[in-house]
């Protein structure tokens, strides 16, 4: 499986940790920098790239993944779920890489390199990479609902519960 990385300063230790590691794990690892440290680099030039590999690969039909690091991993996870098609995950724990997976079929993970140790970030990572998507009738409902607001911009209807119950159903 190929695996896009990207990060910013703040997260580049961890990910020119995840190559190796993922290299010596059996995956290919495609390293979209930083290669050297820049107090100043943005993590936008970076983490857009990583999640770009993903959404092309995942285009061509390859079995492609990502990861994006940086001090907290917020803002390389709102860098990448701007790619078109990408849903991308902050994860902080071994369940919520799991789920990130299983309920959400996120195609790209971040992790905060300044909020965790070494390992327990290689392990969340490992995990994400490791768990497959359930295929559950609810998640890809929900999935399809975002995909379908990504392409079109039309929120999708509210549910006969919510109807005329709060400020939401007087907008649409």
């Amino acid at each position: 499986m190929r695996v896009h990385l990207g990060s910013d300063h703040a997260g580049l230790d961890l990910k020119d940790h995840l190559v190796a590691w993922l290299r010596d794990h059996g995956y290919e690892p495609v390293d979209h920098g930083p290669f050297v440290h820049d107090a100043l680099d943005d993590y936008p030039v970076f983490c857009l790239r990583a999640a770009e590999g993903v959404a092309a690969d995942r285009e061509r039909g390859l079995d492609s993944l990502g990861v994006v690091v940086g001090g907290s991993g917020n803002g390389e996870q709102m860098a990448a779920n701007k790619v078109l098609g990408i849903r991308c995950a902050l994860v902080w724990s071994e369940e919520t890489a799991r789920l990130a997976r299983e309920h959400n079929d996120a195609q790209v993970v971040s992790v905060g390199g300044r909020m965790h140790t070494l390992e327990e970030m290689t392990r969340f990572v490992e995990v994400f990479l490791a768990e497959p998507f359930s295929g559950d009738e609810r998640h890809v409902r929900r999935i399809g609902q975002l995909g379908s607001y990504e392409q079109t911009r039309e929120l999708p209807p509210l549910p006969e519960s919510a109807q005329g119950l709060g400020p939401a159903d007087a907008a649409h």
